[in-house]
């Protein structure tokens, strides 16, 4: 029998730690006792309970986590790759991110980043499109502008035939892709199927008469998502959005796991109730991760600028985890989105490279002009970045563009 004491139990600052045998997780903690809160974090989210225990197995010793590195308030722990169930976000996140983060003995603890062996990032299906894919459905995978996209507004409360009319118009006027925003699913004043047979309609009209390749992302969130999913793939779409915090990450992996042929669209609805406190909870970064591990081929970052709150270096960190080197997995394709217009797209574009989809829904709806010519305020913005002319210049002959300026201003 081995009793199991919270003692240094968990702390090795000289462990050996093979970054191919473990998941190496980076916190922030704040503790009246920093070394002792990481020790029983580790504990915790591992082989250690509260008290000494009579049923522990010299064997198990082996599965539990280490703290290796501790830096004022910045700790990192090795977690085992045997504590892991293959393709399993859910479990990942119960032991790496679970009952740690309520426990008394920590005033604030934050799970930073997580470094994963590619062994274990090999069980999970990743994107099946990734952002090269899409570029490729779309046709910009020469060119490498940015897509040009649009969320239909109102957010809820037009019925079908009238969202895909703005749909048309969006698309008409240049945007790449339409989208449901995150709270409209299967409502009575605009039915899901109704919805998709009509927008659709509307899509392949606007193809035909732009020449152009178009998307369309249906909300699929709810009890119906799979079977939902497959609607929009009988009826010729080619993607599916899901509210990957609501719905859950189990839900995204069985999405993914039906390989319907859709490229699929992740909204992050209700994130910052994990990630906005810079002290506690998960990075953005870290949903981004994860969600790319779950299959999505498009996730919305933050934008540095506009209406919703994250910093340049947050931001730029959430684009990383989408696109850095994972095994073979594929990138993930960042979306912006929150509060954008055409004025935005010099500085957006500054910060964050051409490999983005640019997301504006007041921003083209809010135009003075209709839909349509916002959509092409909006693309007209991009082309000038594209052509490297500056924004108020290229609007002089550009009277979409130049109103736009003129109503928003610019950054």
């Amino acid at each position: 029998m081995t009793k199991i004491r919270y003692q240094d139990k968990f702390i090795d600052m000289n462990a050996n730690i093979d970054p191919d045998d473990n998941i190496i997780c980076n916190f922030y903690i704040e503790a009246d006792d920093v070394h002792k809160a990481a020790n029983v974090a580790a504990g915790e989210s591992s082989i250690g309970t509260w008290t000494e225990i009579h049923t522990m197995k010299k064997r198990i010793e082996r599965l539990a986590a280490k703290v290796f590195y501790i830096d004022g308030n910045n700790i990192k722990i090795a977690y085992p790759t045997d504590m892991f169930v293959d393709n399993s976000i859910p479990q990942l996140l119960s032991d790496v991110a679970g009952n740690i983060l309520g426990m008394k003995e920590v005033s604030n603890l934050r799970l930073n980043s997580i470094e994963l062996p590619d062994r274990y990032v090999d069980t999970f299906k990743g994107p099946a499109f990734g952002m090269e894919g899409v570029r490729k459905l779309i046709g910009t995978d020469k060119g490498r502008r940015p897509h040009v996209g649009t969320i239909v507004k109102p957010k809820i409360g037009l019925d079908p035939k009238e969202t895909a009319k703005v749909a048309y118009e969006a698309y008409y006027g240049g945007c790449d892709f339409v989208k449901d925003d995150e709270n409209l699913t299967d409502q009575r004043f605009c039915p899901f199927e109704e919805r998709i047979i009509k927008v659709l309609d509307s899509m392949d009209l606007a193809r035909e008469e732009t020449g152009e390749r178009k998307a369309y992302a249906p909300n699929v969130t709810g009890p119906k998502m799979i079977e939902h999913s497959q609607f929009v793939k009988d009826h010729g779409g080619n993607c599916a959005m899901i509210d990957i915090i609501a719905a859950g990450y189990y839900a995204l992996q069985e999405l993914r796991d039906a390989d319907l042929g859709l490229f699929l669209h992740g909204h992050r609805a209700m994130h910052a109730a994990i990630t906005r406190n810079p002290l506690h909870g998960i990075s953005m970064g870290v949903i981004a991760l994860l969600s790319r591990l779950g299959g999505i081929d498009q996730l919305h970052i933050g934008t540095v600028i506009g209406k919703m709150e994250g910093g340049r270096e947050e931001v730029l960190f959430n684009k990383s985890e989408l696109e850095r080197p994972l095994s073979s997995m594929k990138a993930t394709f960042a979306v912006c989105s929150g509060g954008l217009h055409p004025g935005h797209v010099p500085k957006l574009l500054d910060i964050l490279g051409n490999d983005i989809v640019i997301q504006a829904g007041g921003g083209i709806h809010g135009h003075p002009d209709g839909t349509i010519e916002g959509a092409r305020a909006l693309r007209q913005a991009v082309d000038a970045k594209m052509k490297g002319i500056d924004a108020t210049e290229y609007a002089k002959d550009h009277p979409q563009l130049k109103k736009a300026l003129e109503l928003w201003g610019t950054t």
